[in-house]
């Protein structure tokens, strides 16, 4: 039986422009980023932030010895925040109305310092409330150091949320992070980016059809 709903956030909870975050970082000097971002999971200097291997400054001093300039902190944010093509009002609806259903929602990201700074922020969604408010919990890749499809990403929020695989249904737009989650006993929806996924999650829930 279902209790608890993971979402991720990039593709699903919000939709994503995966050629504009390139586009600015080669706007700030990053010449060949294109070989260390990805729609899923980061590598290189990108994925170190991610995973929590180091920090913002320390990541704003690597990028700005790529760049061949001083870069502040607003401009590595700049660079991340082009990833947010839309933050859907229904999607963020549909969360709060899981909850008031009964269900535990959750995030299960993999993000980092800059994109969380925005998304704890009142400028997160439309009508200005930060991710928090439409969240029981949140499960981030950089505060965890563990990313998604990594089993030890999911253990170790069932095991903060004293959930079995089987009671949680995560939803990804990764097909790997969802078999990921499958293999350990998860109940997993993977949409496509930008897909109204709503209708379809709520229908599966009320009709216990997972």
């Amino acid at each position: 039986m279902i209790k608890m709903i993971a979402l991720d956030l990039g593709g699903v909870i919000i939709t994503m422009d995966n050629d504009e975050p390139v586009r600015r970082f080669k706007e700030l000097g990053i010449k060949d980023v294109e070989h260390m971002l990805d729609p899923y999971v980061q590598s290189g200097l990108f994925g170190d932030l991610e995973q929590g291997k180091i920090s913002e400054e320390q990541f704003r001093k690597e990028l700005s010895r790529y760049a061949g300039k001083e870069l502040t902190w607003e401009e590595c944010q700049y660079g991340w925040k082009g990833y947010v093509k839309e933050v859907p009002q229904y999607n963020l609806d549909a969360m709060l109305k899981l909850r008031n259903m009964g269900f535990r929602v959750v995030l299960a990201s993999n993000t980092n310092g800059f994109m969380q700074a925005w998304a704890d922020s009142e400028e997160f969604s439309p009508d200005g409330h930060p991710i928090s408010y439409y969240c029981d919990a949140m499960y981030r890749s950089h505060e965890m150091h563990e990313m998604k499809p990594s089993d030890r990403f999911f253990r170790y929020m069932l095991t903060r949320e004293k959930m079995i695989p089987s009671d949680v249904l995560f939803v990804d737009d990764s097909a790997r992070n969802c078999a990921s989650a499958s293999q350990l006993g998860m109940h997993t929806f993977c949409p496509y980016n930008g897909a109204d996924w709503v209708s379809t999650l709520l229908d599966m829930v009320d009709k216990n059809k997972v």
